[in-house]
């Protein structure tokens, strides 16, 4: 019995399940209809929630919305007038530009077979008057954000704008669970479920790991017993290769700038070329140096969330109609963009997950027949092995994704707080609707009423302040708005992306190109130049919130550099990379430059292996270096260096200071470390670490964070922006209020929450000290490994200078020639 066979016997499929007046559009393209996508739309007529899990190019946002068209045409049989009263379905994706390409496709279909059907997009770029009519007469399919329904759910007249709502259609499902923004989405759609109890929920996903855990958010009990999970055909499996630069492969460096040459050579073998970076910077300096060995004049572009929405939207456009030979992009074009002309992907740098290259490769080939190519590039030799993993995770369909952490506290202020906006609600029936999502499972009561009574009260440290009195409760007991300016001020700060306040960058005093945060925007002099959009600008002054530039004729550009661009090694790929160094059979895949560097290493002290700590410690003019092979991502690294230059303190070993990559810590002492077993205690991680992060600037900025989403601290007010340095100012008055009068408030105990899971990685360090108890190996050597170059040239960025920096390199650079010729 074929695929196909089967399906129909169980779900009754029939020719009658397309529908009929699609299926003309069907038949002039010379398509026949997936079976998943028929399967969606079966499950959606029995009103089941279903979980699509299909590749890239197989028609999952069509798979989505025929349920949707199906059920419109159903109810109308004239075909001359609305066939639906208002909303029916809503579409919520996690990007701006992935709702503008949808609303485009999905247009184009509706369009040409002359559906009574209205389509229209909601995000921050919707002018306030089409927001004010889509309130008033609401189309028939919405594609919208989570922030924006956020801001629907919280007007008054909510409850008439949902309460014909059919279908929930979730796109990209998989990448808002686990973040703060997927626990605001999980939190509003229970408020939908008590709106429209009618409507059915679906997901859409490329790239799942646990299908179960995903499905649970479709669910109106927080559970997935009842989602139904539809899975599409796996697809070929993707062509991936690892570039090899001829020029010298970096010792160290992320950019991955020095394989420019090759990347466009492969450019110009291609009709279409996305290449992906990892932070904007990056897109920058890629652009930049892509355009200028650019001599054919190939149309190239760079698209980032910097950039103005105008200059995004001209990008996407030329994109989609073929216009460009190359997009340099960051994650602004990670999901779902469907752009079949584009046929290889480039990854810059190490991808620092699996699921994450899963996701860019599928946006090759966006086709459900043909192997999508993606290159990838090495920012330096270590990036070598991790590339290397990503491929091998990739080529395994191994997914990254461990479980989601508990939902966040300060969201659900927010929330709290958005709810009391759009009128009186009961404390008891609103936490029974926030324990059906899932994030918010196993919330405790006690939880709960603690973000109510910060929402009223501010807590028992700030409840004399009036400004923070933002509930008050009814005679009847139920809750609501205080005044309207609270109202005002939620509207302006709903989200939770949380940015540095930006400053818009102007030609002049003309058109805008985007903005840049504002510490860059104050480090500028006139005269300075920095790239931006892929423009070499001249900085002139900084007028009522804005750079005003011009043109520059030349100089060496200062490029933005913005806040939380790199993201740290995945715990699944870090595994792999330990798995590759340890077996040695793999390393004839790797370059020469890498395979003759890690062959030396095995020689002269140890590779690391997956379930040991390799420790190695030397001397060097004059200091003594001592590097940790832990492998736990560049955020542990930082913890873990902090606590061991600290225990290194108390054991007198006089540390001068640590630096930190994905890969390794190392650290300098006027004293050797003599036993490693010292340093790597169960208690590193206990009242030290605590007495630290209360101090550190780095609490600091992440209560700053979390204040802001929860409503205490705005970045925006009626008629104002807060500047950085007034935010700064506010939210390190109240965090040394609370520590001192108040050390268990909610907002604390949420910072500490955020600070352990993303920014200390609290659980990696405390697995990793599991599994090496006993396992420690130290190499004492009397000068440098191979393996530590890397490290030392980190250091070397206030250390090594001149001869000295020369003099490491050539060393193990002639270790490397005399071992190769042996």
């Amino acid at each position: 019995m074929s695929e196909m066979t089967a399906i129909q016997t169980a779900l009754d499929l029939d020719d009658d399940t397309l529908p009929r007046a699609f299926r003309p559009w069907f038949d002039r393209r010379g398509w026949a209809p997936h079976v998943h996508q028929l399967e969606m739309i079966e499950v959606a007529r029995r009103n089941k929630p279903a979980l699509l899990v299909a590749p890239t190019g197989a028609g999952k946002t069509l798979a989505g919305f025929l349920p949707s068209i199906d059920g419109l045409l159903r109810t109308h049989s004239s075909g001359k007038r609305a066939p639906h009263h208002g909303l029916h379905t809503l579409y919520i994706s996690p990007l701006k530009a992935l709702t503008v390409d949808v609303h485009r496709n999905l247009l184009q279909p509706i369009e040409e077979l002359d559906l009574p059907i209205t389509v229209e997009t909601r995000t921050g770029d919707t002018p306030q008057s089409k927001r004010t009519r889509q309130r008033v007469t609401p189309p028939n399919m919405l594609l919208t954000t989570p922030e924006s329904l956020a801001l629907l759910l919280s007007y008054h007249d909510a409850p008439e704008i949902f309460g014909n709502l059919k279908r929930v259609v979730i796109d990209e499902l998989h990448a808002l669970i686990g973040t703060k923004r997927g626990d605001l989405l999980s939190l509003n759609l229970t408020r939908l479920s008590a709106l429209a109890p009618q409507a059915v929920r679906a997901g859409l996903s490329a790239t799942v790991a646990d299908p179960q855990a995903v499905a649970a958010y479709l669910s109106r009990h927080g559970t997935p017993d009842d989602v139904r999970i539809v899975k599409g055909p796996p697809g070929p499996k993707p062509d991936i290769g690892i570039i090899d630069a001829e020029s010298r492969l970096p010792w160290r460096g992320h950019m991955a700038l020095h394989a420019l040459p090759e990347v466009l050579d492969l450019i110009k073998a291609h009709a279409t070329t996305l290449v992906f970076v990892n932070t904007r910077a990056q897109a920058e300096l890629v652009f930049q140096g892509l355009w200028a060995l650019n001599d054919d004049a190939l149309p190239i572009a760079v698209h980032h969330g910097s950039l103005e929405r105008e200059q995004r939207r001209k990008v996407e456009a030329a994109m989609a109609r073929g216009d460009l030979r190359a997009v340099v992009a960051t994650s602004s074009l990670d999901l779902g963009i469907d752009w079949a002309s584009i046929d290889l992907v480039v990854q810059m740098g190490a991808p620092k997950g699996s699921s994450r290259l899963i996701q860019r490769i599928g946006r090759a080939n966006h086709r459900l027949d043909e192997p999508s190519r993606a290159m990838l590039v090495p920012g330096n030799r270590f990036e070598v092995l991790e590339c290397q993993a990503a491929a091998d995770a990739v080529h395994a369909q191994a997914f990254d994704e461990g479980p989601p952490p508990p939902g966040a506290l300060d969201v659900l202020a927010q929330h709290v707080l958005g709810t009391g906006c759009s009128g009186a609600f009961d404390a008891d029936t609103l936490y029974a609707e926030i324990v059906t999502a899932p994030p918010y499972r196993d919330l405790t009561r006690q939880d709960f009423d603690d973000a109510l009574d910060f929402v009223a009260t501010g807590g028992y440290a700030l409840h004399a302040y009036e400004r923070y009195r933002r509930l008050v409760r009814l005679k009847d007991g139920t809750w609501k708005v205080s005044n309207a300016q609270h109202i005002k001020r939620y509207r302006m700060n709903v989200g939770t992306i949380v940015q540095e306040p930006m400053l818009k960058v102007k030609m002049g005093r003309g058109r805008v190109l985007g903005e840049v945060e504002e510490y860059f925007a104050q480090s500028l002099v006139a005269g300075d130049t920095f790239s931006f959009g892929g423009q070499l600008l001249e900085f002139v002054q900084i007028r009522e919130m804005a750079i005003e530039c011009r043109r520059a004729r030349g100089g060496e550009p200062k490029v933005p550099v913005y806040g939380g661009g790199r993201l740290p090694i995945s715990t699944h790929l870090a595994e792999r990379v330990r798995g590759l160094l340890a077996d040695r059979d793999s390393w004839h895949r790797f370059p020469d430059p890498v395979r003759e560097w890690l062959a030396l290493q095995d020689e002269r002290s140890v590779v690391p292996d997956p379930d040991s700590l390799v420790i190695e410690s030397f001397p060097r003019e004059g200091k003594e270096y001592t590097v940790v092979y832990s492998f736990e991502g560049r955020n542990a690294h930082q913890t873990l260096g902090m606590l061991l230059t600290r225990r290194m303190e108390r054991l007198r070993l006089s540390p001068l200071g640590f630096v930190a990559s994905d890969y390794v810590v190392a650290m300098w002492s006027l004293r050797p470390v003599e036993d490693a077993s010292k340093l790597f205690t169960m208690d590193l991680l206990g009242d030290e670490l605590e007495d630290w992060l209360a101090e550190s600037s780095m609490m600091r900025r992440t209560f700053r964070n979390v204040a802001i989403i929860a409503g205490l601290i705005e970045r925006r007010m009626p008629g104002q922006e807060k500047t950085r340095r007034q935010m700064t100012f506010n939210s390190d008055l109240i965090y040394d209020t609370l520590r001192r009068y108040d050390p268990n408030h909610l907002l604390l105990r949420a910072t500490r929450r955020d600070a352990q899971a993303n920014l200390i990685d609290f659980q990696r360090l405390y697995s990793m000290l599991v599994r090496i108890k006993g396992n420690i190996v130290h190499r004492r050597l009397d000068k440098v490994s191979p393996l530590a170059v890397p490290a030392l040239l980190e250091i070397g960025r206030e250390a090594v200078y001149g001869e000295a920096l020369d003099e490491l390199l050539d060393e193990t650079t002639q270790a490397l020639i005399s071992d190769a010729t042996r």
